[in-house]
């Protein structure tokens, strides 16, 4: 076998030095920091919330070249795990995933001991999910013009559930009731899955729900989709109209899934945080997952312009409740 020469070796070390530092470059750019991160969720294991920031973790992960652990906090409508992203230093070492009603619409019907505009700041979107007017099956009305038409035959014999009392499913379900002179009786559930169920079964006539827990019984033919509560058609649904055609530009509500952290988080740590969420949400594996689920195409946004769309939301939300009079135990 003839022998390396020192020549050859050198540039064979130069080589592979040099593919290391490209590899070691291409994670520190978007790498915040060289130690492991902590992602808080408030939510317990196993739900769509934990599914998704399992999802980005593994992502963040491989791209910033550090551990990216799950810690799941339930409780006091998020205010468990937001209370442990406060008393975590502010240096990127502890952020949370999170739907973005737990700063909008908890708030207004909760007492927390934090404020959502002012101690705490969002980062990036992960996805969006929309909302849907669903019925039950036996409901004999195959539009919304018919389904109003139905309560009105029925006075106080229809009701409509929410998945939680203060959340815009209970908000839009007000707002209908406003609009058309209805008198839908509000039943508020702990979560989707029982008030679906409770649909499905005929015990509830109608219900706001998202579009990611109600798509698949809709598909299945298990409950009646009238109408999607935003400006434009959903991808997953394309031939069921928006609320805003059917003349109700009111009911337009939907939420972020997406990361925040601390508002005492310097700017320049936000501002990596940021590039590296939308990038784990942008891979091809982690967008084609989320879409699959039901979630509707991210929409990238400073950290600042969602602060922005955050207080206008909280704002929005504020007036609701109060010209409803809406309590949580509604």
């Amino acid at each position: 076998m003839k022998p390396v020469s020192i020549t050859s070796r050198r540039r064979w070390m130069m080589a592979i030095t040099a593919a290391f530092s490209a590899a070691l470059c291409a994670t520190s750019t978007w790498a915040w920091t060289d130690k492991p991160v902590k992602l808080l969720v408030p939510a317990p294991a196993g739900g769509t919330m934990d599914v998704v920031a399992r999802v980005i973790a593994q992502q963040l992960s491989a791209d910033i070249g550090q551990p990216v652990v799950v810690d799941n906090r339930p409780g006091a409508g998020g205010g468990i795990a937001v209370q442990a992203l406060l008393q975590a230093p502010a240096d990127g070492l502890t952020i949370m995933v999170t739907a973005d009603n737990i700063l909008t619409e908890i708030p207004h019907v909760m007492k927390l001991p934090y404020d959502p505009l002012k101690d705490v700041k969002p980062i990036a979107t992960v996805a969006r999910a929309g909302m849907l007017l669903v019925a039950a099956p036996n409901v004999p009305a195959d539009n919304v013009k018919a389904l109003v038409s139905h309560v009105k035959a029925n006075p106080g014999k229809i009701s409509f559930a929410s998945y939680s009392a203060g959340t815009t499913s209970h908000y839009a379900g007000m707002i209908l009731n406003q609009k058309e002179g209805l008198d839908m009786q509000h039943v508020p559930f702990a979560g989707s899955p029982p008030a679906l169920q409770q649909l499905m079964g005929g015990q509830i006539q109608v219900m706001f729900d998202g579009i990611v827990t109600s798509m698949p019984q809709v598909k299945a033919g298990k409950l009646k989709a009238y109408g999607v509560a935003a400006k434009t058609r959903s991808a997953h649904l394309p031939d069921v109209p928006t609320l805003t055609e059917l003349g109700y530009p009111e009911l337009v509500f939907g939420n972020w899934l997406g990361v925040i952290a601390s508002s005492a988080l310097p700017a320049d740590i936000t501002a990596k945080i940021n590039a590296a969420v939308i990038k784990a949400a942008d891979a091809p594996a982690i967008k084609s997952r989320l879409q699959a689920a039901g979630f509707e195409p991210n929409t990238p946004a400073s950290s600042a312009e969602l602060a922005q769309g955050l207080k206008a939301d909280f704002e929005r939300n504020a007036a609701i409740v109060k010209r409803f009079d809406i309590k949580l135990n509604q």
